[in-house]
């Protein structure tokens, strides 16, 4: 009888902590999917009165790396606030004065990309023309770079790109599609750009 009751004990005990160790698995939090990971930045905010009145002649841009936005401004009024991602360690987006350099609304990088082959299949994505080698049989794809808006000889500008909440281009400075269209179209070249810790 004790060996009986003692297993049935011993039953009671095991079936408890399995249903304890269920009970806890069920508490712990889910693991996240990586899109909730990433920080939502503000969708792009316009000033539709301001927008209006503002002409090409009129405006300048501000970047502000430390708030990852552009505001295309009237005088010292925001006609349009939109979220970028500025360039990573590394890679830092240059801060100072500058002045758009050329428009170019289908632009392609001629440093990053991909190797593809004769078909255009992607053989090799994110690669360096200045560091990495095309397997045989590939060419190389520059990035697509639309409503690109060149800031520096050597490459830098504004144009459409993925805004992870953070900085994380080679350079550049990242708009939304809709960020990258409106600056587009509301600046000539030659339109003030300030980048910096405004």
């Amino acid at each position: 009888m004790k060996r009986i009751l003692s297993t049935s004990i011993g039953s009671a005990i095991v079936a408890a902590l399995i249903v304890e160790s269920v009970d806890a698995q069920s508490a712990a939090p889910q693991m996240r999917k990586p899109a909730e990971l990433i920080r939502k930045q503000e969708p792009v905010k316009i000033n539709q009165a301001l927008l209006k009145q503002a002409t090409s002649d009129e405006v300048h841009i501000v970047v502000s790396i430390p708030k990852q936005r552009a505001y295309l401004m009237l005088s010292e009024q925001i006609v349009i606030d939109g979220p970028i991602s500025s360039g990573k360690h590394g890679h830092s987006s240059p801060t100072g004065h500058f002045t758009v350099l050329e428009k170019d609304p289908n632009h392609h990088s001629t440093l990053y990309g991909d190797f593809r082959d004769s078909s255009g299949r992607i053989v090799r994505a994110g690669v360096s023309a200045r560091i990495d080698s095309a397997p045989s049989g590939t060419h190389f794809v520059g990035a697509e770079m639309k409503w690109f808006l060149r800031l520096t000889d050597d490459g830098v500008g504004m144009h459409i790109g993925i805004l992870p909440g953070y900085p994380a281009s080679h350079g550049c400075i990242r708009e939304s599609a809709e960020g990258a269209k409106l600056f587009y179209d509301h600046v000539k070249v030659w339109t003030p750009v300030d980048v910096g810790d405004y």
